[in-house]
């Protein structure tokens, strides 16, 4: 069965169809074509899927597309301003915080969903938001140090 899906995305409206048991991770890729959220374990145990739902991170992998009627949806493709890195991305840039980098989308999305509601996180608070990602590349070290860059760059008005 099928149903019509509206919702905003990375700020612009859509309408679509789709099938009652499509996957928010597979609309995005194969239906809108963002292909920025990353595939990874199709469980819900890795993040490379989080994408947010109303500021709130949601693992994509998880989620029917279905179910976010009326949402505002933003991925990474969201991030950045004419050609400007946000303050996530560049925390994640000039502090190495991706090694592959095929955990990065989903890293810098729940960092993005962290700081629009905790401006500036403790280590520990960042360590909880960032529970649900995994990265086999590194030892999470340069991970939360691009955060609290991006917190700092956030303080200094670049939105994350």
């Amino acid at each position: 069965m099928a149903r019509i899906l509206e919702l905003t995305l990375n700020g612009r409206k859509r309408v679509d169809a789709v099938a009652d048991n499509l996957l928010l991770l597979d609309y995005l890729r194969e239906t809108v074509g963002l292909t920025g959220t990353k595939t990874g374990c199709d469980g819900g145990e890795c993040g490379a899927c989080t994408v947010l739902v109303d500021d709130v991170p949601r693992l994509s992998c998880l989620t029917l597309a279905a179910s976010i009627e009326g949402a505002r949806v933003d991925t990474v493709e969201s991030l950045g301003e004419d050609g400007r890195l946000s303050a996530v991305q560049r925390g994640f840039h000039e502090k190495l915080g991706s090694q592959c980098g095929y955990c990065t989308p989903g890293f810098i999305m729940a960092s993005v969903g962290l700081l629009r509601h905790n401006p500036q996180p403790t280590d520990d608070e960042i360590l909880a938001a960032l529970g649900s990602n995994i990265c086999r590349c590194t030892g999470y070290v340069k991970i939360i140090e691009a955060v609290k860059y991006a917190a700092d760059l956030h303080a200094a008005g670049t939105s994350p």
